[in-house]
């Protein structure tokens, strides 16, 4: 029973990332799958950024902790020796985690004055990456089978957490999002992809199915990522990732307008600009002055200045407004 449970609840997951939501939004209709299975008094889910493991966003269900409680519940999150905070679940590779330590500030200052005694963790992972996690707190205990139901859809929940990041940073864009089959066949796709697929068939009839078998096949390996020109000398970004499917592999395939620090490297090679170049480059674009770019990268500031009179001859420029004009 419990594994069908699961197994359908992946599914639907895998389909919510395909309806192009954000993380709040695909969060908010992922707690109401799961409330139906693991029901609770309260929940709340988080994203999280994939580098630091800090929190970008909370999303409740349909009960919110009390306002009050907000500021310890997130301070809590931050304080040496709490246990099983979600940057300890991330770094220890943890999946699912009970609190039963009674030293836990948001156990005894938040869920025991709400009646609440038990809590459950869950870190939504893809490609040993942290892109979410689950707090859900009730006043009965989880059982082992709740608690391997989460353990179970949470690779799917972080697949999809995954895409749904991908589609916020680059919703003004109007991105699409098609989900592809192993080999090209489109299981699922946005609105808008009709008009991405119009874009790539300008350029040759056909491009779209193939950048579609192109990126699914690069996905098979790892996260896929590639630039490709469009019709009038702009630039397109395909990024491809695998969804946790049970009958076949699938991947959800975003296509989006590629932006500036998309393109940056790919402009920095294209200008024949040296790694260490780049290094300085970067450190220019940021606003770094002479002397703490050359404490940073372990250089003189004569060695800084010769790599920025060299940037300034590869871009045709003679000042460092100029070459981060020429490159923002």
């Amino acid at each position: 029973m419990w594994e069908g449970r699961a197994l359908g609840v992946r599914r639907d997951v895998t389909a919510l990332a395909s309806a192009g939501l954000d993380v709040a939004e695909l969060h908010a209709a992922a707690i109401a799958l799961v409330d139906r299975v693991v029901p609770c008094e309260l929940t709340c889910w988080a994203s999280m950024d994939p580098d630091s493991g800090a929190i970008s966003s909370m999303t409740s269900g349909v009960n919110r902790i009390p306002q009050q409680y907000e500021p310890l519940l997130a301070a809590c999150e931050y304080t040496p020796g709490e246990p099983h905070t979600f940057t300890q679940l991330a770094r220890r590779g943890d999946t699912v985690a009970r609190l039963e330590d009674k030293r836990s500030a948001r156990l005894n200052e938040v869920w025991r004055p709400l009646g609440l005694s038990h809590e459950l963790r869950a870190l939504f992972r893809a490609d040993d990456t942290c892109w979410g996690a689950a707090g859900m707190v009730r006043t009965s205990d989880f059982s082992e089978r709740e608690t391997e139901f989460m353990a179970s859809v949470a690779p799917a929940l972080g697949a999809a957490t995954r895409v749904a990041a991908r589609t916020a940073a680059t919703r003004s864009g109007v991105p699409a999002i098609v989900v592809v089959a192993r080999d090209g066949t489109i299981r699922a796709s946005t609105a808008s992809a009709a008009r991405w697929r119009d874009e790539l068939e300008e350029v040759a009839p056909g491009r779209f199915a193939v950048m579609l078998r192109a990126a699914a096949a690069g996905a098979r390996t790892g996260p896929f990522k590639a630039r490709v020109r469009d019709a009038h000398g702009g630039w397109i970004l395909l990024e491809a990732s695998e969804l946790v499917s049970d009958d076949d592999f699938e991947a959800a395939v975003t296509i989006s307008r590629a932006s500036k620090a998309e393109l940056m490297g790919l402009l920095l090679k294209a200008h024949g600009v040296t790694a260490r170049e780049q290094d300085v480059c970067h450190e220019v674009l940021a606003g770094q002055p002479t002397s703490e770019i050359a404490a940073r990268l372990a250089i003189s500031p004569y060695t800084v200045q010769d790599h920025l009179k060299s940037l300034f001859a590869k871009f045709g420029v003679r000042s460092r407004a100029e070459l981060v004009a020429k490159l923002s």
